[in-house]
């Protein structure tokens, strides 16, 4: 599996340092017992853990995941060289090992505004317990299930995965219990009695967690078969920043991921059609013509469009098309604003509306920007303004077409039903007996009539049956929507010549294209194929 393309499983660490010598033998046998699970459950997904390797708890579960040999990341709550005063000489060479051998060490950024009185010791580990609730799928809390009593604790980092509860410097947290579980490890202090250490609990929205890294996992094993192949987007100079070659690399394999299940989804459109029309056909000639074999075909075309049916909710070729664009396009917009520099995380960007519907790249998004913040600032108006600005002015004309050879298309089948009407009409006048006596007299008048009724119900089933098609592609939108966003970044390329690459204007312009990304996704959504087409 090529691990540039995948997003990673995070299992988040937050535990108390006060274990009970006694316990740590079930403790352990827990943690690592539940580490299995995860990876049973999720078996094409690279499983992480993220743990600010604090004495106690986080030492504890560092060392499980080393025997598991499953990576680490070490998110700090500050300086490497200050957080090694709170070690004990044998803690601190545990601390040391894991920190040599995880794949990121790095010192959280601020969630939460800074006190009044100043950083303060506890204000850090609030921040590295946010932290890691924030950017994991699953935070295994290894605590006594008593409330918090300092405001930095396991309970706090609980209650934040839980509930979402902090105070944000800006923005709003995303997440919260219906988009993260906590896996519950009991962990008595010394003086505590009661049930057995190790004892596991799992807290939050467990159908909808599951759901979550169901869908992870169903991603990664799609993309193993997608060629990484293929040019950047990004300009020259943006070095070895391996967040942003990442991100870009999912992105890039998730949107070829997403034309293929789209070319799927089309043919299962088509197919449906082609078999709707076939079977309007087919009864016509077996109640007109009394072609009674015709009855077999009916079935066979009923059997087509359910296989037809069956085949797209099988392969989920839809869901798949819709979501993992929508994943592109936002690892794509987040790409763009680590590039540019900017702190500003796609994830807090996203509706609520977003956030429900497609909470598995919310994770993604949380988890893919572990690590430490941009290091350079590069111009994005080339690359992403600019070069958006240019897509949108193909798309719009590629929809175009599209939507007047669908507009064609119809004109035309309307117009061979009006037409065959109208033969009808003259036919029953001349032929028929409509209104008086036939003028032209025919042997079989009953056989043409015959034809005549086969050839109008299935002219006039096929144009019901194109305008259906065409429909659920959306093209009228889709021409809309490309307009609009050539529009919108003609005047963003304005207002960066005019003010210049700012943190406001980078904001506007994600914000703008996640929103444009979340209303294609809800209107494509009311698109599926299905047999009432």
């Amino acid at each position: 599996m090529n691990a540039e393309k995948t997003i990673p499983l995070v299992v988040g660490v937050a535990g108390h340092r006060a274990i009970r010598e006694q316990d740590r033998p079930a403790l352990a046998k827990a943690v690592k017992a539940e580490l299995e699970k995860l990876r049973a459950l999720c078996p094409h997904s690279p499983l992480v853990m993220l743990n600010s390797l604090a004495e106690g708890c986080d030492l504890l579960c560092a060392d499980a995941a080393e025997e598991l040999n499953i990576p680490l990341i070490a998110a700090l709550p500050r300086e490497r060289t200050d957080y090694e005063r709170d070690f004990s000489e044998d803690s601190l060479a545990r601390f040391a090992h894991h920190c040599d051998r995880a794949g990121q060490v790095f010192v959280v950024p601020d969630t939460e505004p800074v006190p009044v009185g100043g950083v303060s010791r506890a204000y850090q580990f609030r921040q590295a317990g946010i932290y890691i609730a924030a950017h994991c799928h699953v935070l295994l809390a290894l605590w006594d299930g008593a409330p918090g009593r300092h405001g930095c604790g396991t309970a706090e980092a609980v209650d934040f995965a839980l509930n979402g509860i902090c105070d944000p410097a800006s923005g709003v947290c995303p997440r919260s219990g219906s988009n993260e579980a906590v896996i519950h490890v009991y962990t008595p202090r010394e003086e505590q009695s009661g049930k057995a250490a190790g004892a596991v609990e799992v807290l939050g929205n467990r159908a909808a967690v599951r759901d979550i890294l169901r869908k992870t996992d169903d991603y990664n094993l799609n993309v193993s078969g997608v060629s990484s192949e293929g040019g950047s987007r990004l300009p020259s100079g943006h070095g070895g920043d391996p967040i942003l070659k990442r991100t870009e690399a999912i992105s890039r394999a998730a949107g070829k991921l997403s034309r293929q299940y789209a070319g799927r989804y089309r043919r299962v459109l088509a197919l449906l059609a082609v078999a709707s029309a076939l079977l309007t056909f087919a009864f016509l000639m077996y109640d007109e013509a009394q072609a009674i074999w015709m009855i077999l075909v009916c079935g066979g075309m009923l059997l087509a469009a359910w296989g037809c049916r069956r085949y797209a909710v099988r392969s989920d070729c839809h869901r798949r098309y819709i979501e993992y664009r929508a994943l592109a396009e936002c690892l794509r917009v987040q790409t763009y604003l680590r590039f540019a520099g900017s702190r500003i995380q796609a994830a807090e960007l996203l509706s609520w509306t977003q956030q429900e519907e497609t909470a598995w790249i919310l994770d993604a998004l949380c988890v893919l920007m572990i690590g430490s913040a941009p290091g350079e600032a590069h111009d994005i108006r080339s690359c992403w303004v600019e070069a958006q600005r240019e897509y949108h002015r193909n798309a719009s004309g590629r929809a175009g077409q599209k939507l007047s050879a669908s507009d064609r298309t119809v004109r035309f089948a309307l117009f061979l039903s009006v037409g065959l009407y109208l033969l009808g009409v003259g036919y029953e006048l001349l032929c028929g007996g409509l209104l008086f006596r036939p003028a032209v007299a025919i042997a079989d008048v009953e056989l043409w009539r015959t034809v005549l009724k086969i050839l109008m119900g299935t002219i006039s089933a096929v144009t019901l049956f194109v305008a259906n098609f065409y429909g659920r592609l959306s093209l009228p939108r889709r021409l809309s929507d490309h307009q609009k966003m050539e529009r919108f970044y003609a005047k963003m390329s304005a207002e960066l010549e005019k003010n210049g690459q700012t943190e406001a204007l980078l904001a506007v312009l994600a914000r703008e294209e996640l929103t444009e990304n979340g209303n294609w996704c809800s209107y494509q959504r009311d698109n599926k194929p299905d047999l009432s087409l």
